[in-house]
């Protein structure tokens, strides 16, 4: 069985990017992780650690130096927005953002399943905050793994990893992303012809899919882009940007999945972590506290054990209208095309 691991501090108690009204539900999910289902994987050998300080020169691997100082400004100052109106300043945002930072980091070297609760800021832009995003921790940890072998990033959060596409666009990194997509929906990025630049050309994947996609729609992209990009591509390391925001009932969304999907990744996963492969788990979003807590759980349980996990999909699948599906076929039908010309299908 792969070695597990989770890094949690109790300061992540008390962390929350959000507007006012949304920080209890954020810090909420992780009381709840930390409280119910923790104990459950440390039974079957997952090991907890503190994370480790990291210096705040790291931040430059995604981010610019007028960025970085303008947040310790707005975290002495203490009041306002970091951007547009979703991400609070706040006395201390910028230790906090660091500390969140410093878990990623240290989850890089514990085992070969690591999950960082307090991770996934993935609408981080080098220049700017968004969506309740300081740093971007996603990017800095593809950048930091990169230097040790072939890295690939899987994001299946609700809502597109807008920083991460923007920071590793022209990167030798393969990124995926599967995402909700629609007019008015945050952040309105993340189409199927944003394939990378440069160095990156063809690495960068987006799925977007309509609002109301259900369990079918997040198995079908699994099984016919996510797992024959990335047995092709054969990566080293994995981080999985794994927000649980596109479960159904998520006030935030629209999606409709269950925990079959989420299960359905695990498995996915579990068949890399058994070729060696190291996966990095980030929490991303969730803005039901109870039901992101299980979600998280039910990924990485079946991310380690495959389908020994002892949690287990509670509800019944949910499927798509007919149109949603056509939709997401043709959106399928048109990367497969477009990727099997680059070579990477």
């Amino acid at each position: 069985m792969p070695r597990g691991g989770v890094v949690f501090g109790e300061k992540y108690l008390e962390i929350a990017f959000t507007p006012p009204e949304l920080r209890e539900k954020w810090t909420g999910r992780v009381k709840i992780f930390r409280e119910k289902y923790l104990p459950l994987l440390v039974e079957r050998g997952v090991s907890v650690v503190e994370p480790s300080p990291v210096d705040e020169e790291l931040l430059l691997l995604a981010h610019s130096r007028e960025y970085i100082e303008y947040v310790k400004e707005a975290s002495r100052r203490g009041v306002g927005w970091l951007d547009y109106g979703d991400t609070p300043a706040y006395p201390g945002v910028f230790e906090d953002a660091l500390y969140a930072v410093s878990g990623t980091v240290t989850c890089l070297s514990d085992g070969e399943v690591c999950f960082n609760p307090q991770g996934g800021f993935h609408h981080a832009r080098r220049n700017s905050a968004g969506g309740f995003c300081v740093f971007n921790d996603v990017a800095i940890a593809a950048k930091l793994l990169a230097e040790h072998g072939r890295v690939a990033v899987l994001d299946v959060d609700a809502h597109h990893g807008d920083g991460t596409q923007e920071i590793l666009y022209r990167e030798p990194i393969l990124k995926i992303s599967m995402h909700g997509y629609g007019y008015g929906f945050y952040p309105g990025t993340g189409w199927i012809d944003e394939l990378g630049e440069g160095e990156g050309e063809c690495l960068n994947v987006n799925i977007p899919v309509p609002l109301g996609s259900g369990d079918d729609v997040f198995e079908a992209a699994l099984e016919r882009l996510v797992w024959p990009l990335l047995h092709k591509y054969r990566p080293d390391y994995l981080v999985l940007q794994g927000g649980v925001d596109g479960h159904i009932g998520d006030p935030l969304v629209g999606l409709r999945y269950t925990d079959n999907s989420y299960m359905r990744l695990g498995l996915l996963l579990n068949r890399l972590v058994r070729r060696g492969v190291r996966v990095v788990v980030l929490g991303g979003g969730g803005y039901v506290p109870e039901e992101a807590a299980r979600l998280w759980t039910v990924e990485l349980g079946s991310i380690l054990w495959g389908d020994k996990s002892p949690l287990r999909p509670s509800e019944e699948k949910t499927g798509s209208p007919e149109w949603i599906r056509g939709v997401v076929d043709d959106r399928l039908s048109f990367l497969e095309k477009k990727l099997g010309e680059c070579g990477r299908l």
